[in-house]
């Protein structure tokens, strides 16, 4: 038997349309687009996740921190690690909420501080502390709470801070200052490993 291989009527034949160069371009243009907003957007959300952006607005912690710059703050810091002493940290202040504070931590929970002298003592041990602006002008001591820190700002004699209205929460805690990012000409990073030196015995 012969084998008749038929041809499909011209109305019958599949058509395919020819993407032209141009057409192609512009939707891979597209799809790159798309792309990087959604890749930007996931690192957005990642970002504001593990952290926060903090504007300083007092004098209070010069000359660490200066009003208008702007701090990134770890939200994740103390949720895999403990607050150390020398840590400055933004928090939350039950009689100020909308205001977050930004202070430098110097007494742990169980801790004895005692400023005398002009100078800041902890558990009898006095506190290396060359960030500070001027010696402390006032006297005290306090015993910290378990569940407390005890926070004082760097520019002493000018901070609303522990010495007036007392102890802050581990759970007022936002987190912990890393780094000035802006202006981009004051860019540094915070809690320096001396921050927390205590000189034992003096």
């Amino acid at each position: 038997m012969d084998d008749y291989h038929f041809s499909p009527l011209p109305h019958e034949r599949e058509t395919e349309p020819v993407a032209t160069p141009r057409s192609g371009a512009a939707k891979s243009f597209l799809r790159e687009v798309l792309e990087t907003v959604v890749l930007a957007g996931l690192i957005f959300a990642l970002i504001n996740l593990v952290s926060v952006r903090v504007q300083v607005e007092s004098i209070s912690m010069q000359p660490t921190l200066y009003a208008g710059e702007f701090v990134l703050v770890n939200k994740l810091a103390y949720k895999f690690g403990e607050p150390q002493r020398g840590d400055i940290i933004v928090f939350e202040q039950t009689f100020d909420p909308e205001e977050p504070y930004i202070k430098r931590i110097i007494g742990l929970p169980g801790d004895t501080v005692e400023i005398r002298g002009g100078r800041v003592y902890v558990n009898g041990n006095l506190l290396h502390e060359p960030y500070i602006k001027d010696s402390p002008r006032y006297e005290d001591s306090w015993v910290v709470p378990e569940g407390q820190l005890f926070v004082l700002g760097d520019n002493r004699n000018t901070s609303s801070d522990s010495h007036i209205w007392g102890f802050v929460s581990l759970d007022q805690v936002i987190g912990r200052a890393e780094a000035v990012y802006w202006p981009v000409s004051e860019w540094e990073l915070l809690n320096h490993p001396y921050a927390s030196a205590a000189d034992d015995g003096q």
